[in-house]
């Protein structure tokens, strides 16, 4: 494995995305309430560049004509059909056991649609992939 110097932790302000190439391939690199996780800009659906869309909150369960909102910043929606991920966990919001994979590079299957995390590195106040 090799590591990739990609940001320094203050250019990821929380609630955005900062998008880098590496290898050839793009990772989208986010703050969630201090932590920082990368994804692959790959959306499982149909190859959309997940990390392009917008990062936002939720509805929680509430009673009917409430919305109550919540976990603000820790969701990504897919920019072409809205689907939505957990940040942190990498789970499918409507379908928990779709989920953000974890390990190495590659495209999901057809199978198991899901995004893929990639190692993330903080040093002093820098942030690198390990590839």
């Amino acid at each position: 494995m090799e590591k990739y110097w990609v940001a320094h932790k203050d250019e990821i302000v929380e609630g955005t995305c900062k998008i880098v190439k590496v290898k050839n391939a793009e990772y989208g690199v986010y703050n969630v309430k201090g932590e920082y996780y990368a994804w692959r800009n790959v959306c499982p659906h149909f190859g959309a560049p997940v990390c392009r869309g917008v990062v936002t909150g939720t509805r929680l369960p509430s009673n009917v004509y409430e919305y109550t909102l919540g976990r603000e910043n820790e969701i990504v929606r897919c920019p072409w059909h809205g689907w939505e991920f957990d940040l942190i966990t990498g789970e499918h919001l409507v379908d928990p056991d779709t989920k953000l994979r974890q390990g190495k590079l590659g495209f999901a299957s057809a199978e198991q649609e899901s995004l893929e995390k990639v190692d993330l590195e903080m040093q002093s106040d820098d942030l690198y992939l390990w590839l």
